[in-house]
């Protein structure tokens, strides 16, 4: 091969990667943060929601009622990720995992939760759409507080 092929190739090459990475990223490609400003994540996030969390978390993100009660078996109720919960207390990461792997899996075995893992049911890109939504409800101050949390857990 001449250099002047071998540079044509390497240029068409360098041209597929390019046009492969901005398609996957255009068409769903991977994610890793829950962003509310995202307009397209978040629009994302509000179907899921609709369709895997709002039949235990509530229409407006308002948990069960009684919350912080827990049902026969010691776990508790579905709690808000409105501002009135505790969602905005934790990283995202940890956000992540628990929505992804289910609340027994990351607190541990003495841990009772009645949280499902969604491994399987969600892919990433959703976990974190559902995520972002979830923080575009909240007022700017819980947003803040939040951002910071994540900000020192990293």
């Amino acid at each position: 091969m001449t250099p002047k092929s071998r540079k044509t190739a390497l240029g068409a090459v360098a041209a597929a990667i390019v046009s492969a990475a901005g398609l996957y990223a255009l068409f769903g490609g991977a994610v890793t943060g829950a962003d509310p400003e995202d307009r397209e994540l978040v629009a994302l996030g509000e179907g899921v929601y609709r369709d895997n969390c709002r039949a235990c978390h509530g229409a407006d993100l308002e948990g069960q009622p009684g919350w912080r009660t827990r049902n026969a078996d010691g776990t508790l109720k579905a709690p808000p990720h409105d501002e009135t919960g505790h969602t905005w207390h934790h990283p995202d990461q940890m956000l992540f995992d628990y929505t992804k792997l289910g609340g027994q899996a990351v607190v541990g075995p003495d841990f009772k939760s009645a949280m499902p893992g969604f491994q399987g049911t969600l892919d990433d890109r959703e976990v974190w759409a559902v995520l972002a939504f979830i923080k575009s409800r909240w007022p700017p101050p819980a947003r803040e507080r939040q951002r910071l949390i994540d900000e020192r857990s990293r």
